[in-house]
Formats: C-alpha cells, sequence, structure tokens
C-alpha cells in the first residue's frame, strides 16, 4: 500500500505515543525485579508494549515502501519522517 509522506508522519506520531506510554508504565510501576508487578500490571504493560512494537514494525514497513516507490534512499525517508513527527515546526 501507498502511503503518502504525510501518513507516514501520522503513522510515525503514532508510534511515538505508543512508546510514550511503554515508559510511562515504567515509570509507573518501576523495575519488574525490584518489585514485582501484579498480574494486572504486567498484562498493561505487555499490552501496550505490543501495541508499539506493532506499529513500529507498520512504520518501518511503510517508510521501506515508500522509498521504494520514489526511488529514494529508505533512511533519507526515515529521517525525514522522524524529524517531521518529532519536531513539526
Amino acid at each position: 500500500m501507498a502511503h503518502t509522506l504525510d501518513e507516514l508522519v501520522e503513522m510515525q506520531r503514532r508510534a511515538d505515543e505508543a512508546h510514550a506510554q511503554v515508559l510511562a508504565l515504567r515509570d509507573q510501576y518501576g523495575p519488574p525485579t525490584a518489585a514485582p508487578w501484579s498480574q494486572q500490571q504486567t498484562e498493561t504493560y505487555e499490552t501496550a508494549w505490543r501495541a508499539w512494537r506493532d506499529l513500529a514494525r507498520d512504520i518501518q514497513a511503510a517508510v521501506t515502501a515508500h522509498a521504494k516507490e520514489q526511488g529514494e534512499n529508505r533512511y533519507d525517508i526515515e529521517a525525514a519522517v522522524k524529524k517531521q513527527a518529532r519536531h513539526p515546526e
């Protein structure tokens, strides 16, 4: 599926938001080895982690496909997408 640069930026933002959620849960719960997490905490963290993993995988695949379709360097596309997603000004 062909994606526009704007769609890729939005996908990256969603992946970044999911990653922020994982980090927030990690900060909130603390290391699981210091004090074991409850079953609910474990499930919540694993769900958030899987969502981030899936979104990150999807954006990587979309960037690769976009670069191939446009005949551009994949790393240049990825850098442009991340820059626009994280620093839109």
